[in-house]
């Protein structure tokens, strides 16, 4: 590993630890700060040097990272008493690798630039299962020459950068992909609520789902296109993701279908079938179009659902092919732009 620049780390919490620690071969050294002895410790015994305050580590450090809770506390590390901008000398990169404020990042960004210090908002993915495996994914917002000092000391905890573009662009990119992570999650909880009303296994179906998704890709085996706009025809995409409305639309229906005898309410699906094709660029399918929710479940006297359902106009809308629509994504594993 080469790299004759000083590495600072400060915040050796659940994340940050296991960041830090990819980094004690470093050849530069390796210097951390936190305000917890117990924390450190592990990081001296172990060859890195310890700082007393942000101040301190920033003295002697060209790159320093920052794994912070929150917008207070990057403030608090940057501008507080014995902060790094009190020390840091002019061409030193700082990235700040807690999920902040985009606003937050271009403010701390300028108060930087003012001691002759760039900021570089980096943003992580992948947590600490990531952290632990050197396989995080960093989204670097800020200057070419920044990144660039920074992109080899990132290459110790993580497999993927990406320079998403200026400062703030990191974390707005972070933001976007937090929204599809936790969106998810909340479909997993109706998923999981569907299927214990139709008296299955929950836990089964989450041994299904990461199975599967491990195989498949989940979510981002459809974020292969650059625009989001309608695809043309003759696109090469039209017929794939087309493919993967039909049957997306079909399973979507056959949920809400089993959620209305089961007396299951699944707003997230009634969203996504309404949706859906319009998000792939394909434009909604027949069995979106005809789709009529039907009314909630009546339970009849022996406790078991009614039979309400809800309708497809003109058909039952059976897609081709019963088999998963699983894209083929360009090789991105490595470190990419």
């Amino acid at each position: 590993m080469s790299g004759a620049t000083r590495v600072g780390f400060i915040g050796l919490g659940d994340m940050g630890a296991p960041m830090a620690k990819k980094l004690l071969d470093w050849s530069g050294g390796l210097t951390v700060c936190d305000t917890r002895p117990e924390a450190v410790q592990p990081f001296t015994e172990a060859g890195a040097e310890a700082a007393g305050s942000p101040a301190e580590l920033a003295a002697k450090c060209g790159v320093i990272c920052i794994a912070v809770v929150n917008d207070q506390q990057v403030r608090t590390v940057l501008t507080g008493e014995n902060g790094v901008l009190s020390t840091a000398a002019p061409g030193t990169v700082v990235a700040v690798h807690s999920t902040i404020g985009d606003e937050s990042a271009v403010e701390f960004a300028r108060l930087c630039t003012e001691r002759g210090v760039e900021l570089v908002d980096a943003p992580i993915s992948g947590g600490a299962a990531g952290a632990n495996s050197g396989r995080l994914a960093v989204m670097a917002g800020g200057s070419e020459s920044a990144v660039a000092t920074a992109r080899e000391p990132f290459r110790c905890f993580a497999d993927l950068v990406v320079h998403a573009g200026e400062v703030g662009a990191g974390t707005r990119m972070k933001l976007a992909r937090n929204l599809l992570h936790f969106i998810s999650f909340t479909a997993a909880t109706e998923a999981q609520r569907l299927a214990e009303a139709a008296g299955l296994d929950i836990t089964a179906l989450g041994k299904v789902v990461r199975h599967s998704d491990a195989v498949t890709g989940g979510a981002g085996s459809i974020m292969l296109r650059d625009t989001t706009a309608p695809i043309a025809e003759g696109d090469f995409w039209l017929p794939i993701l087309t493919h993967v409305r039909e049957l997306g639309e079909k399973d979507l229906s056959l949920a809400l279908e089993l959620g209305g005898r089961v007396g299951t309410e699944l707003p997230l699906a009634t969203l996504a079938l309404s949706r859906f094709g319009d998000g792939l660029g394909v434009g909604q399918g027949e069995i979106s179009a005809g789709w009529q929710p039907a009314p909630a479940a009546q339970r009849d006297r022996s406790g078991t659902a009614g039979a309400s359902r809800g309708s497809i106009a003109g058909q039952e809308g059976t897609a081709a092919g019963q088999q998963d629509a699983t894209l083929t994504a360009p090789d991105d594993s490595k470190e990419s732009e």
